[in-house]
């Protein structure tokens, strides 16, 4: 009867549990329905908010191109991308515009706050983006490319393009066979005689970058129905740059908004084309979520700022000095080699000159050979501005270090260099370190005195000696001379002694008058 009891509740439990379970699945089942529901609600009432600030390097590409993917994957509204960029690397702005153009989501570039700028890359950027739109008092354009590891200038020699009095028209016909034209042509030439023109291979490479270049920006205008004749003259040297207000009146950008709320309302209902077609904007109420780079990403972006690429090579470069001065330091080593990997690193992905980053290594040589070879100051002081001199070229006008930056690592070198004269000159100044002169005047103390001779200690060795004056063990001495290996010495007078005879005798007790 128990037993049947028993089997009763078990029987009981098991169903329960089955229905439990089931219960759970079916919840499950309709929890991530539900969830997808409102993602895919959600994803077309949220945006992605992202940032551009500082120039455009592999870091920051990755970022945005990680960020981009993923805001169209989710189906968002719209991607806002904040802008303020001197400019920066071709490769990486690529790397942007491709995630943009393959975006389904419509990207709106944005120079803003107020005061910023979309210069170099940033305008390309701009020309890629669905919706380009900045905010009052920012500017843009400058894209002329300048090539990594110094240019010549910022307006790099290139063949011209025919003047229209020397391009054939329709009007002069076909050349003729007789060679008349190409006759006429040399007269021409003979009486306006043409520019100097490079034609080395520095200059037909310079051209080629310049054309592609003005390709691109070109094909990207025509995409997205901007101004191309502008665009193209942003790109040639000498490179144009416009204000955000020409910009709208050219047809470069749409929109000029003074926040992203005044965006937000001008972008609600603009309709753009994108690579999954026409798609209408909505975006009055709309939720922006800001996405941040990774760590990583934050830390090379950081590190490619000309400013902190320059403290990290005079860190690096007093570490190398330090190091060198003083052989098994390591810890300076180990910093200043560390340093150096993270500046060679911003080096890269910035416009460094090569011919100014020579000439400061050339200075960090002459002040590690002021160390070694003492000048008086001459050669450190030599190497100290040639450092400075090529540490304010390193890098063109808008990635330029701040005086700041250059003053404070000035006088960084230059305590550094006041240090290593400092040290040299009091090496100078001590007495002999070894030999019977560096003993001379030395003091030390009996060890054993028998008879006018015995045994002294003096820095911490045992001397044979000998003196006129009876000693005892424990006496302090001075050494008068060195005989061979036998010091001649003599007390030594005490602190007592020494005190009387500073201080003059006033009269014994026993003349003292009433």
């Amino acid at each position: 009867m128990v037993a049947a009891k028993q089997r009763s509740y078990r029987g009981v439990w098991g169903a329960l549990m089955i229905a439990g379970l089931v219960l759970m699945l079916l919840s499950g089942i309709a929890q991530t329905i539900l969830q997808g529901a409102i993602a895919q609600e959600g994803g077309s009432s949220r945006g992605t908010l992202l940032t551009l600030s500082g120039p455009v390097t592999p870091a920051s590409a990755s970022y945005l191109e990680r960020e981009i993917g993923a805001a169209s994957d989710r189906g968002e509204q719209v991607i806002i991308l904040k802008i303020d960029t001197p400019g920066g690397l071709v490769d990486s702005m690529k790397t942007i515009v491709k995630a943009i153009l393959a975006s389904d989501t419509p990207v709106v570039s944005y120079v803003y706050p107020q005061g910023a700028r979309s210069a170099s890359a940033g305008l390309y950027i701009m020309y890629g983006s669905h919706v380009a739109a900045m905010a009052p008092f920012t500017n843009t354009g400058s894209a002329t490319p300048v090539e990594m590891g110094g240019a010549p200038s910022e307006q790099p020699t290139f063949e011209p393009a025919p003047s229209p009095a020397q391009t054939p028209t329709e009007d002069n016909g076909p050349a003729a066979e007789d060679g008349s034209s190409d006759a006429a042509s040399d007269g021409a030439q003979s009486e306006h005689p043409a520019a100097p023109t490079d034609i080395s291979n520095t200059a037909s490479m310079r051209g080629k970058v310049i054309e592609d270049s003005v390709a691109y920006i070109r094909a990207l205008a025509e995409e997205r129905g901007r101004n191309a004749e502008w665009a193209e003259k942003a790109v040639r040297p000498p490179s144009a740059s416009i204000t955000a207000r020409e910009a709208l009146e050219l047809g470069v950008i749409e929109i000029v908004a003074e926040d992203l709320d005044d965006l937000l309302a001008q972008l609600d209902g603009m309709t753009v084309k994108t690579v999954g077609g026409e798609k209408a904007l909505s975006t009055q109420q709309i939720t922006l979520a800001e996405a941040e780079p990774s760590l990583i990403e934050r830390i090379l972006g950081y590190i490619a700022d000309p400013n902190v690429a320059a403290i990290l090579f005079s860190l690096g470069s007093v570490g190398l000095i330090a190091e060198i001065w003083n052989p098994g330091s390591i810890f300076p080593g180990v910093f200043g080699a560390l340093c150096l990997v993270l500046a060679f690193y911003s080096f890269q992905v910035l416009p460094a000159n090569v011919l100014f980053l020579s000439l400061m290594g050339i200075g960090v040589i002459l002040i590690i050979l002021e160390a070694f070879s003492p000048s008086f100051g001459v050669i450190g002081l030599t190497g100290m501005i040639l450092f400075g001199t090529g540490l304010y070229f390193l890098f063109p006008g808008e990635f330029r270090v701040s005086p700041v930056v250059l003053g404070a690592t000035l006088a960084g070198a230059g305590a550094f260099l006041a240090a290593i004269l400092f040290a040299i000159a009091g090496s100078r100044n001590h007495g002999p370190l070894i030999g019977h002169e560096a003993i001379r005047k030395r003091e030390g103390r009996v060890d054993d005195w028998v008879d006018g001779e015995g045994y002294v200690i003096v820095d911490g060795e045992r001397w044979k000696a000998r003196s006129k004056e009876n000693l005892k063990r424990g006496d302090r001495i001075k050494v008068q001379e060195v005989d061979g290996i036998v010091l001649v010495v003599k007390r030594a007078e005490g602190a007592t002694a020494r005190m009387s005879r500073m201080i003059p005798t006033l009269g014994r007790s026993g003349d003292a008058r009433p």
